[in-house]
């Protein structure tokens, strides 16, 4: 029997946000730190309710304390791909945000390449492809955008690509112009969210001032009909992520996320877990969910599968090779 859900890649997922509370309280003792609690079930309960986006950051944030050395970056991405491996993912490409670690005295080697690491030996150990993408922390700024890729150009060979994540509203696309043509003149791939909380605006300008490959959310791009237009015309991929947005409340309900239409309306549309230890699911469990909520078939969602690895910045071999294992699970 074939597995439930399809082989797919993954294309937006935050690994700071793949820390279950089992890690949290295992690194904080090998460091010796503090937690609220070491009832994982407490903690776990810290998880699971957030009013909007920023008090979900505020606890993501704190629990980022226990990761220092270049170890527990090794151990937090180990933890995630062998998930991965067991959803089915074949591709992944992770978000790290470095600002978050150096701001806090953490060496920018030890988050690198205790990530790389790890991704090397799932690639050897299980077959998982994975790379990785330094996102910018749009709060922070433009100037610290151009700062932190600065520090990480020596470590070029570790990652693909830039992304732009943390609290949308206020801080637009266009803030970020310089450091992403400086990310292009260094042959990375660009990337950036938008569309979650902020508007149409901030997709159309991420498209146009970032010269982004890949939207990163975009499902307020649903708004603007000449947007979404152009969004299929482009074949710009989008990295949705359906329990993720009913859990920061940019959707009120699963029944009534639009990612159905983006797929009606024959959008690059796929599928993404986020930040998957507080939002409820990795991204099986996302296929199941919108299989059951949405009522996907088989054949809608091996589209989101193969859409996912037609996104992918991976080698055209390898996408040949995992397009072939979604045709033999759609059947």
């Amino acid at each position: 029997m074939s597995a439930p859900t399809p082989p797919t890649a993954e294309l937006h997922l935050h690994v700071e946000g793949t820390i279950e509370a089992e890690l949290l309280v295992r690194l904080a003792d090998r460091d010796g730190l503090p937690l609220p609690s070491r009832d994982t079930d407490v903690l776990r309960e810290r998880y699971e309710h957030f009013a909007d986006l920023q008090s979900f950051l505020d606890v993501y944030y704190a629990n980022l304390a226990v990761l220092r050395t270049e170890e527990d970056f090794h151990d937090l991405a180990t933890g995630y791909l062998d998930r991965a491996r067991a959803a089915g993912v074949r591709r992944a490409e992770v978000f790290v945000d470095p600002q978050t670690h150096v701001d806090r005295g953490v060496p920018l080697e030890a988050v690198i390449r205790g990530l790389s690491s790890a991704f090397s030996a799932a690639e050897e150990t299980h077959g998982v492809s994975a790379a990785m993408i330094l996102c910018f922390l749009r709060d922070l700024g433009p100037e610290a955008a151009e700062e932190i890729l600065r520090a990480a150009l020596p470590f070029r060979e570790h990652f693909i690509g830039v992304g732009l994540d943390s609290a949308e509203v206020g801080y637009p696309p266009s803030l970020f112009t310089r450091v992403y043509a400086m990310a292009a003149s260094e042959g990375l791939h660009r990337v950036a969210h938008a569309g979650e909380e902020g508007g149409p605006e901030y997709v159309r300008e991420a498209l146009d001032l970032l010269r982004v490959e890949r939207v990163d959310h975009g499902i307020r791009a649903m708004e603007d009909p000449e947007l979404v237009a152009r969004l299929r015309e482009e074949r710009i991929p989008l990295t949705v992520c359906p329990l993720s947005n009913v859990a920061l409340r940019a959707v009120d309900a699963l029944p009534d996320h639009p990612l159905r239409r983006m797929l009606d309306e024959g959008l690059v549309a796929t599928v993404n877990s986020d930040d998957p230890a507080y939002f409820g699911g990795y991204v099986d469990e996302n296929y199941r969910a919108v299989a059951r909520d949405l009522g996907l078939d088989r054949a809608r969602l091996a589209q989101l599968a193969r859409n996912s690895v037609d996104a992918t910045f991976a080698p055209e071999e390898d996408k040949r090779r995992w397009r072939a294992e979604i045709a033999d699970w759609a059947g």
